[in-house]
């Protein structure tokens, strides 16, 4: 699900910053305001939503989008740059959230500044690996398959490490949670450019279409399930 939301994500920023021509700058002001519309939303509710809570991945993630191409393009900084930038904005994130002694673990979030903390260091993984993205994409001469090739390699090697070594889960998962972002950026870009440049040729209307698809049909299948869950752990009234 968070491969499908970054992707759409990639090719949802796209298509309002390219194919709508309305520019990075613009999406980006607009992206944010609605992830922050999003995220209240979000922080506000008293129980998990499954559609609400990738609502809020997807708005971090298309924002990340024409928040990474404005830096890399716009403001000139390039995809290395870029990504050096964001890796160092990350990493404060980070250091802030041990300073103030919330937990990792996002199972055992409960206090609003521990969530707070976690939606911003998602907005900038989701941002730098746009950046990583396009870096690997167009500057390192894997293209758009390569790219993701790779990527998929790394998040094998910790699916491995999940189960045969004793790293701490919650390293893996903040590992495996900013490479699905430029997974999603190659895979992106692959779905949606011309042929001439390695793409397939969907564009990013078609691409953001099936996308969206496949990401509402596994909202559906986890919100079932959700209930079912919920209706399982009710205790079961016997009649006196």
């Amino acid at each position: 699900m968070k491969i499908a939301a970054t992707t759409l994500g990639e090719t949802g920023g796209d298509l309002i910053a390219q194919t709508l021509n309305v520019g990075y700058a613009v999406s980006s002001v607009l992206f944010i305001a609605l992830f922050l519309v999003r995220l209240i939303t979000q922080m506000k509710a008293k129980k998990f939503h499954p559609a609400l809570y990738w609502t809020v991945i997807v708005s971090t993630s298309t924002a990340g989008t024409t928040m990474s191409d404005f830096l890399n393009r716009s403001a000139g900084l390039g995809y290395a740059k870029g990504a050096l930038l964001l890796i160092t904005c990350l990493a404060c994130v980070f250091v802030i959230w041990i300073r103030c002694g919330e937990t990792f673990d996002v199972e055992q979030i409960t206090t609003f500044r521990g969530e707070l903390l976690y939606w911003i260091a998602i907005l900038f993984s989701n941002t730098l690996g746009t950046s990583l993205g396009d870096f690997l994409a167009d500057s390192s001469g894997l293209g758009f398959a390569g790219g993701a090739a790779l990527i998929g390699v790394l998040m094998a090697l910790i699916l491995v490490a999940h189960y045969f070594t004793r790293i701490r889960g919650t390293v893996l998962f903040w590992a495996a949670f900013v490479l699905t972002r430029p997974l999603g950026a190659t895979v992106g870009d692959l779905f949606s450019k011309p042929n001439d440049k390695g793409g397939l040729e969907l564009g990013t209307v078609g691409s953001s279409a099936v996308l969206a698809a496949i990401l509402l049909a596994l909202i559906v299948y986890t919100h079932l399930r959700h209930q079912q869950n919920a209706a399982e752990r009710e205790p079961v009234h016997q009649p006196s």
